[in-house]
């Protein structure tokens, strides 16, 4: 640990003399320059920065003026010099430090105005890995750094946000700015390199670079997360806690009308997306969800005859639930799905006659689901008591005929065409209901579904129960689990209430006992080799 000398403490009041501006996005900075002029101070500049000042006839020093070098490495190479940062890092309090200003004929720098080259727009936008590497600032993030690490001599702006209230305090304090500004300054300062290191970090890590420093597992040795606050809801999961969003605002979907999504508005989005990126736009389909879990799904010739599908299965869940398409909206399924109150309808796009009949119910949010919906996430976070649980994504199954060829046949009689449709179709929806869970469906739309239960034979008898209440016939169903049948007794129990065929992973101590069960009542089972459980 390096120790820190005893010093005289410094002022509250730093009188700001000179600044040293070099940024990449120039929103307002001639009229904060142009503010800073009014209290004497003197421009520093680099570059584009300093040619955008003049052109507003603001006197500027080129930094090569103050270096004694030009700028070299077409701009690499501009402000790393002893001049610039002896200005930066100098304690005005500590005579060895200004002695060795003086020694130089180095001037102190009292305020720097930075902000960085735009990496992380850059990699969002398909860019070669030569103009990416181009896009990661030095000379940016060493000043700022240099200048917070300085703070009780030095402030530091990152970005034109900041510009009025700092101009406001100066004009305040007569050219100074306050000891808590500059702290406050300079923790904006570190959060902002931060998070631009952590880019550029996740840009190599996610094979954006010729190295990966992933390790096999697919996780990284270090997990850092930062984000800015995109906005502040208005309450968590519950009234009395406090909730706001992270992160980027490109998140994939748009939201076209109704009032701002709230934390759980948030996460049965989320829910609804994967749920629904499971099928291709080749043909209709249609889930609809409440508190994150489906209460039923289907696929049919028709958006329309996939919502009736849905419905079916549960007509009492969907009130106030989740509804998403995976093709435009249009206006006769907007015209069933309006039949009942629903909080949130999720599609590609909205033909015009839809989205103006749903737009009607003001308390109904509308989303529209970008391109960039379909991109699978990295890694799965969640938080564990102050600690975080990371993990790879349990990602979209792949076409059904790639998933057939993976899954192996352990019954007598292998399941007929039909069947296979359906096992498929049930597959995909069980692995997004909350563990212990059960689908059953037939014709590819669901017909029961039991969520959550701490037995599987109680998931079964719920997803049952649901389908008989909406009048439904279970007769050559197929059964769905997201986890392997521990006991005989739950494949008995599907064949009881019709189910022909049965999907799961298998993998239980069990397994023959259960093969058996499915053989004795002439039932096709399928093994997965893979569960999906959801807590």
């Amino acid at each position: 640990m390096i120790s820190a000398k005893r010093l005289p403490p410094p002022a509250d009041i730093l009188p700001v003399r000179r600044a040293l501006l070099s940024v990449f996005d120039k929103t307002g900075l001639v009229p904060f320059a142009q503010r800073l002029r009014e209290h004497g101070v003197e421009l520093i500049s680099t570059g584009g920065t300093a040619r955008a000042l003049r052109e507003a006839g603001l006197p500027v020093i080129d930094v090569s003026e103050r270096t004694g070098y030009p700028e070299i490495l077409d701009g690499r190479v501009k402000t790393l010099h002893p001049a610039v940062h002896g200005g930066l890092l100098a304690r005005r309090n500590d005579a060895e430090d200004m002695e060795a200003l003086e020694a130089l004929s180095i001037t102190p720098i009292e305020l720097v105005v930075a902000n960085l080259y735009p990496f992380e727009k850059a990699v969002s936008e398909e860019v070669s890995e030569a103009e990416a590497i181009e896009n990661i600032d030095i000379g940016g993030p060493a000043m700022i750094r240099a200048a917070a690490k300085n703070y009780f001599f030095a402030g530091v702006v990152t970005s034109p946000a900041q510009y009025e209230g700092l101009a406001d305090e100066l004009a305040e304090r007569n050219g100074g700015l306050t000891m808590a500004t500059r702290r406050a300054l300079a923790r904006e300062a570190f959060r902002r390199t931060g998070t631009y290191d952590q880019a550029i970090a996740a840009w190599f890590g996610d094979g954006g670079a010729a190295n990966d420093d992933r390790s096999a597992s697919g996780l990284p040795p270090n997990l850092q997360i930062r984000g800015p606050r995109q906005r502040s809801l208005r309450y968590g999961e519950n009234p009395h806690q406090q909730a706001a969003v992270y992160g980027d605002a490109r998140n994939g979907w748009t939201q076209i009308h109704g009032k701002e999504l709230s934390f759980n508005n948030l996460i049965d989005l989320d829910a609804a997306r994967r749920l629904i990126g499971e099928f291709g736009a080749d043909e209709p389909a249609c889930a609809i969800l409440k508190h994150t879990n489906p209460c039923g799904a289907a696929v049919a010739d028709t958006l329309e005859n996939a919502w009736a599908g849905a419905f079916a299965t549960d007509r009492q869940s969907p009130f106030g639930g989740v509804v998403v398409v995976n093709r435009p909206l249009d206006q006769a399924t907007a015209e069933a799905i309006d039949s009942i109150f629903t909080e949130i309808v999720i599609a590609p796009e909205f033909e015009p006659g839809a989205a103006a009949l749903l737009k009607q119910k003001k308390n109904r949010r509308l989303i529209r689901l970008d391109a960039a919906a379909s991109e699978t996430p990295a890694l799965d976070l969640r938080s564990l008591s102050g600690n975080i649980l990371a993990q790879t994504m349990d990602a979209p199954l792949p076409d059904p005929e790639t998933m057939r060829a993976r899954l192996q046949v352990v019954t007598e009689r292998a399941p007929g065409e039909r069947e296979w449709q359906d096992l498929d179709f049930a597959w995909r929806i069980v692995k997004h209901v909350k563990s212990n869970a059960i689908v059953y469906a037939r014709d590819r739309r669901t017909l029961g579904i039991g969520a959550g239960q701490m037995s599987r034979v109680d998931a079964s008898e719920i997803a049952v129960t649901k389908g008989e209440k909406s009048e439904l016939d279970f007769k050559n169903s197929v059964i769905a689990s997201d986890a392997f049948f521990p006991f005989a007794d739950g494949v008995i129990t599907a064949a009881q209430s019709g189910a022909s065929a049965v999907i799961q992973p298998g993998g239980s101590v069990r397994d023959k006992e259960v093969t058996a069960a499915a053989n004795e009542n002439g039932m096709a089972m399928v093994h997965t080799g893979i569960r999906h459980f959801r807590h």
